[in-house]
């Protein structure tokens, strides 16, 4: 049975925080040269998005949910789930990066690339079976999650998996803690977690 937790009070912390280095990042900007203000500007958003991604996929969890993992243990499990996936029929693929997927539903039209709107609707798991973050559970008119691929950069794994899905497509991501939040965590995310989605892909608006 899957577990779901409610919002942790970290996770709203670290939001909250994200933003008040982004507002300082930007105050110091102004006495730096233009283009060191640039690079300043630009590290301060990827701050935010990685934070976002952390807080939005870890929204369901509460600390006492989490189980620390080594990166022996994680490679364990990691093995031991492929091999009862493949032993229930799943046919497993890998891409180049060394993300794990099923394909459920294969979709139609030209796979994901860089620049395009994506708009999807997901669940995410560990492999324990723990549920940490769902579109889904949003209400009936707001389940979906839209960004643009690759601009500015997610987890890599994330933004891996979305290039083998045509729009309808319906896939099954496993995600090595290498391609995630690695040996640090993020939030309430713990280091050397692997991450588990389903994806739906509701709709590719191609870069113009």
């Amino acid at each position: 049975m899957l577990r779901v937790a409610k919002l942790s009070s970290h996770s709203m912390k670290l939001f909250k925080n994200s933003r008040n280095f982004y507002q300082i990042t930007s105050i110091n900007c102004l006495k730096l040269k233009f283009k060191k203000c640039k690079e300043m500007k630009k590290a301060g958003i990827y701050l935010i998005i990685a934070t976002v991604f952390a807080v939005l996929f870890a929204s369901c969890l509460k600390i006492n949910d989490i189980k620390e993992t080594t990166e022996a243990e994680e490679l364990a499990d990691l093995n031991k789930y492929l091999t009862t996936l493949q032993a229930n029929g799943n046919d497993i693929d890998t891409t180049t990066s060394g993300v794990y997927y099923i394909t459920i539903n294969e979709g139609s039209g030209d796979y994901a690339k860089t620049g395009d709107t994506l708009s999807v609707g997901y669940a995410g798991y560990f492999i324990d079976g723990t549920m940490f973050g769902s579109s889904f559970q949003s209400s009936a008119n707001d389940s979906t999650f839209t960004f643009i691929l690759d601009n500015p950069p997610s987890i890599k794994g994330w933004d891996d998996g979305m290039k083998v899905m045509k729009k309808n497509a319906k896939t099954q991501l496993i995600i090595p803690s290498s391609l995630a939040y690695g040996s640090e965590g993020a939030g309430i995310i713990p280091a050397y977690q692997t991450l588990v989605f389903v994806v739906v892909m509701k709709d590719i608006k191609p870069e113009i």
